[in-house]
């Protein structure tokens, strides 16, 4: 007999309506072998580049990739994601990146450089105006990518006291608190100039952090001390064994939840990089890589042994199988989703 108290695996995929997406697409996923199959798409509001789910997984965020900024919330207790109210504006353009921290959905917002608090209402819902903004400031030698702060990615550290956000205008990493709904920043961490640091992510242990850089194809490996709130750089490596044929963007970048792999994505090359970590955390080593399974690897996502990548320009979802003995991912199947730009499994 069914257990019907076991909400069925579902994945959310982002794209960007302006270049042909569906909007937000909703897929059944397949516990044993990873598969997905698309039940519905969302297309009510224009550009969700990228998702995130409550920590109870029955509300899906989303948000508008466009000049004017917002994001939205949707139910997703069903196959089909229900609005819960109108998308509210962010006061930053362009956010690329979101994430729930305390009480709030913070979005960081790459064309005005900052970060932005929006409250989460009892019921999931979003308040209707943003709490507070913190702005960056600063730049960096890469011209014109970096003439002013363009924030990638926000999200929480693993103890949830800190916010952080990643900002590739800026090379540099900040770290903020909220204050009455206010992102206030508390430190900000330099990072190699010109390396355009794009997306952040923890070790499992809550002791370690990997920045991967867009303009140059590295991760930055970083000691996080959550008591502090301070981030401290130790390492950058290739995400290449040898030099880019072309050009070569890395954007996304995924941790085993064991701790023992990272991988990351890198756009131009069209491949996933496979990384051994140390023990202890403090080291990544390059294994292999593989091709990504299309073109413009935008994002990827790593779960319950399987490997999702979100490939904007051939327009599909690709699925991998991690070998467990090597992290190596093998290529098990892929999906139709035009635009696509990220991927969250609940």
């Amino acid at each position: 007999m069914a257990d019907l108290g076991v909400r069925p695996r579902r994945a959310f995929i982002g794209s960007f309506t302006a270049a042909g997406g569906p909007g937000i697409v909703t897929a059944a996923m397949d516990p044993g072998s990873g598969a997905l199959t698309v039940l519905s798409s969302q297309n009510g509001l224009p550009d969700p580049s990228y998702l995130a789910l409550s920590p109870a997984g029955d509300m899906l965020y989303a948000v508008s990739e466009t000049a004017e900024g917002a994001v939205a919330a949707y139910r997703v207790t069903g196959d089909v994601p229900e609005p819960a109210g109108a998308p509210v504006p962010v006061d930053g353009s362009g956010p690329t990146h979101l994430a729930v921290f305390d009480g709030h959905v913070l979005t960081a917002n790459y064309g005005s450089g900052s970060v932005t608090a929006v409250p989460v209402r009892a019921d999931g819902s979003l308040a209707r105006t943003a709490s507070g903004v913190l702005r960056h400031t600063g730049s960096g030698p890469h011209t014109p990518r970096q003439q002013g702060p363009h924030a990638h990615q926000v999200q929480p550290d693993p103890s949830g006291r800190w916010a952080v956000s990643v900002d590739l205008g800026t090379d540099s990493v900040r770290v903020c608190a909220l204050h009455e709904g206010l992102p206030v920043l508390h430190h900000e961490h330099a990072l190699r100039p010109g390396s355009g640091p794009r997306h952040l992510a923890f070790h499992p242990g809550g002791s370690y952090a990997y920045v991967v850089s867009e303009l140059t194809p590295t991760v930055t490996v970083c000691r996080w001390d959550a008591l502090d709130g301070s981030l401290k750089p130790l390492a950058e490596v290739a995400v290449l064994h040898d030099a880019p044929a072309g050009d070569a963007y890395p954007s996304g970048i995924a941790v085993a939840p064991d701790g023992r792999f990272v991988w990351t994505a890198t756009r131009g090359e069209d491949v996933l990089s496979v990384f051994a970590v140390s023990d202890e955390g403090d080291a990544l080593r390059l294994t292999g890589t593989v091709p990504c399974g299309g073109h413009w690897p935008r994002a990827l996502t790593a779960t319950d042994g399987f490997l999702y990548v979100a490939n904007e320009r051939s327009g599909d979802v690709t699925w991998f199988i991690v070998d467990q003995a090597t992290g190596l991912p093998r290529l098990a199947g892929s999906i139709p989703v035009p635009a696509a730009s990220c991927v969250v499994v609940g």
